[in-house]
């Protein structure tokens, strides 16, 4: 645990005034908000993280004085794996047994996402093997953020590729959906608001990101201060000691300081690196819509799962939105939510380690010409 005290004792250092910024946090933070604000009214996915991340991302390149230092997303983190674990319960836990083939179905998807994508980010996009992995895995933004970075993967490039997939995904898929079932789909309000939960669900937010931070660095977890509290709540769901949900105000408070942390983190990148980086992601892109359909096709007609749900089920991002659209045709909403909290746990859990194997299996020769290298600055590993 000494790991945890010595982080703690020099992120309380970090924030003195001498050496935190707050006057450019402010100005990133302002930006970010009003750029959340707007995402939400045009309905966009995670509005306060991705809007957030666009407009510090274009102050940045417009050379804005804007900063937002690392130290302040720990916490932020530990909200979203909180947020993550409470997607789990005794009555999905029950049901898993009756989706052996769908679950099947979902890892050989993931299998042949992170394969391809992987590759095509190499062999396309030139980027170093760290870059290429966590960018090319089918996971949560801020999961393969946390663990490309402590790995030596170029973090712009990573945060910048997930955010597209994102966006890309939910602006995409809906329409198909649309299409294939005839139905006009409507986004409906959801989650508990901090004004009306109980008192103690938000003790039961703070113990479980407490704990799950403290065995994150016990246990010497990748991406601790997330991967940690999010199998904490994960067991406090499962055994039933628990039911409740992160208010939305406060979840959309860390979506916008992450949002806003990761799009700074772009002062200094060129415009020109920005602009190739979103043409990538539409190949990319366009590689797990291919698998998606194929995947749902094969699955349908194998275990005679409805192909539209599984199209929602598989889709590679879009947990709150794809469940909306779930509930709007009236397919199985516990089903959506479930496999997109498995794939995003299965990535977190299996992606450090399959690297692990895979930069083993490769000895450690250097990247190879024309490739890809990080060149800012790297933040502190949590």
């Amino acid at each position: 645990m000494n790991g945890l005290l010595d982080d703690f004792r020099s992120g309380v250092a970090s924030l003195h005034p001498s050496r935190f910024p707050y006057g450019k946090f402010a100005l990133a933070l302002s930006l970010g908000l009003v750029a959340g604000l707007l995402f939400q009214r045009l309905n966009l996915p995670l509005p306060f993280m991705l809007g957030a991340m666009m407009a510090c991302t274009v102050a940045a390149l417009l050379r804005l004085p804007v900063a937002a230092p690392s130290v302040i997303r720990p916490p932020m983190s530990a909200i979203i794996g909180v947020l993550l674990g409470s997607g789990f319960s005794p009555a999905v836990v029950a049901q898993l047994p009756q989706w052996w083939p769908a679950l099947l179905g979902l890892m050989a998807f993931m299998v042949a996402c992170g394969f391809t994508v992987v590759l095509y980010f190499r062999k396309v996009g030139g980027y170093d093997a760290t870059t290429a992995f966590f960018s090319g895995m089918p996971g949560g933004l801020v999961e393969m953020i946390e663990l490309g970075e402590e790995r030596g993967g170029d973090t712009r490039v990573i945060a910048l590729v997930h955010a597209a997939r994102l966006l890309f995904i939910v602006m995409t898929i809906p329409f198909a959906i649309q299409w294939l079932e005839g139905v006009s789909l409507n986004r409906a309000a959801g989650s508990v608001s901090v004004f009306d939960a109980p008192l103690v669900q938000e003790f039961w937010l703070i113990g479980c990101g407490l704990a799950g931070v403290a065995l994150g660095y016990l246990l010497k977890l990748p991406a601790r201060t997330l991967l940690g509290p999010m199998l904490v709540s994960a067991a406090v769901h499962m055994l039933g000691l628990s039911d409740f949900k992160p208010a939305f105000e406060i979840v959309n408070a860390a979506q916008l300081v992450l949002g806003v942390v990761i799009g700074c983190r772009f002062a200094g990148t060129a415009t020109r690196m920005v602009m190739r980086i979103l043409a990538l992601s539409v190949g990319s892109t366009l590689i797990l819509i291919f698998w998606t359909g194929l995947f749902a096709f094969i699955v349908s007609q194998l275990a005679g799962y409805r192909m539209t749900t599984l199209i929602l089920a598989y889709s590679p991002g879009g947990l709150a939105e794809m469940s909306l659209i779930a509930l709007a045709i009236y397919a199985e909403v516990a089903f959506v939510a479930s496999m997109h909290i498995i794939r995003i746990f299965l990535v977190m859990v299996s992606a450090a380690g399959i690297f692990s194997l895979l930069r083993i299996g490769a000895g450690t020769a250097a990247p190879s010409a024309g490739e890809t290298k990080p060149t800012a600055a790297r933040a502190p590993a949590e």
